[in-house]
């Protein structure tokens, strides 16, 4: 039973968006490991820029300093 956990920054991906992903992980399992797509779990977790770091500083940071720049 395979589980894949994504985790993106929370700006706003719909649901239409996600239900994508889920779909497109499920059906990559499949075609290419051969495991069966309904024992197969997707989780999307949405992260705050603020809780998600890259070289020391948050993403929010990172991001303000980039429009700056």
């Amino acid at each position: 039973m395979p589980y894949v956990n994504i985790k993106i920054t929370r700006e706003g991906a719909t649901a239409e968006q996600k239900a994508t992903l889920i779909r497109g992980v499920t059906l990559l399992l499949r075609d290419i490991l051969g495991k069966n797509p309904e024992t197969t779990v997707v989780t999307i977790d949405e992260v705050d820029t603020d809780n998600w770091g890259i070289g020391g500083d948050s993403v929010t940071v990172r991001r303000a300093r980039e429009k700056k720049g």
